[in-house]
This record gives structure tokens, sequence and C-alpha cells, in this order.
């Protein structure tokens, strides 16, 4: 894992337009992204193991953002796909806010490390209301994995 997110991601992995507005129907949605993905040794098990995460505790992190993940012995190396909903997902028990981007994560069991490096990266990024922005109003998978590129640069750009 090199500590970008722009190295993980592929256009095929992108869905700009969810539209299921409910959590577990626009899990599925996005986690199929994953399903040819070739570091996922087997994706009905990955699946399973992200919805029972996905059940033991909210994943969103706020400012319309989900976290989506699992670690699991079905995925080989770090798996990344994102999901964008103009209409939002629910994401809890409360109608204040609705998930517009979701970084689904799949990462090896055995490898807490690059989880965390890939988590505080993603963080890092999606505090910063311009980038979140950015990711909102790309218009193609391209321009959304650019966006991204820009932003790491920016975050490592000398102040």
């Amino acid at each position: 894992m090199a500590g970008k997110i722009s190295s993980l991601l592929d256009p095929t992995r992108i869905a700009l337009r969810v539209q299921s507005t409910q959590r577990t129907t626009a899990l599925h949605e996005v986690a199929n992204l994953l399903s040819a993905h070739p570091s996922v040794t087997n994706f009905e098990g990955f699946y399973r193991e992200l919805l029972a995460r996905d059940r033991l505790e909210t994943t969103c992190i706020g400012h319309c953002v989900a976290l989506p993940h699992a670690r699991t012995e079905h995925v080989k190396s770090i798996a990344l796909a994102v999901g964008r909903s103009e209409a939002g997902v629910h994401f809890g028990d409360g109608p204040d806010e609705k998930v517009r981007l979701l970084f689904m994560l799949g990462t090896p069991k055995t490898n807490p490390g690059d989880y965390l490096a890939v988590v505080s990266a993603l963080c890092k990024l999606l505090k910063h209301e311009a980038n979140r922005t950015a990711f909102l109003t790309a218009a193609t998978p391209e321009e959304f994995i650019a966006a991204v590129t820009a932003a790491e640069g920016r975050l490592l750009a000398p102040v």
C-alpha cells in the first residue's frame, strides 16, 4: 500500500449514480463493483462479513460520508470501491443525515496496518469540504480519480 488512495482507485469500481436510498441495497450495489476484483477471493464471504460489520455499528463518519469495510480472509490485498448518491442513502436511525459518498474497503485480516493507513488517508482527504465537494461534483470516474489525486497532492504540498 503506497499510502495513496488514488493508487487503489479504478474507474470500473466507481459508481457515480448509486440508485438505492436504503443502506443494505446501496451497500450491495457498491459491493458488486468488487465482485470481480482480483484481490477478492470469495465475494460472497466478503459481502457477508461486510454486512455483519455494518450491522455492529454505523460506518457513517459524518459529512455525508460512510466507510463500509470488512477485514476478512476473503481478500488478499486491499480492494476499494466508491459509490456516490445524489439522493443520499439512509445510514442510521435518524433522518437528518444521508450518506452521499461510500468508500467501501475490503482488507486482509492479516494486515491491519494497511487498513489503518487507508482509513487514515481517507479521513485526511474527507475532512476538507473542498475535497468532498470535488468528489461530489466529478462528472466521470476519471474526474473523480483526478479529484482524489489533486486532493492528495495538496495534502503533501509544503506549507
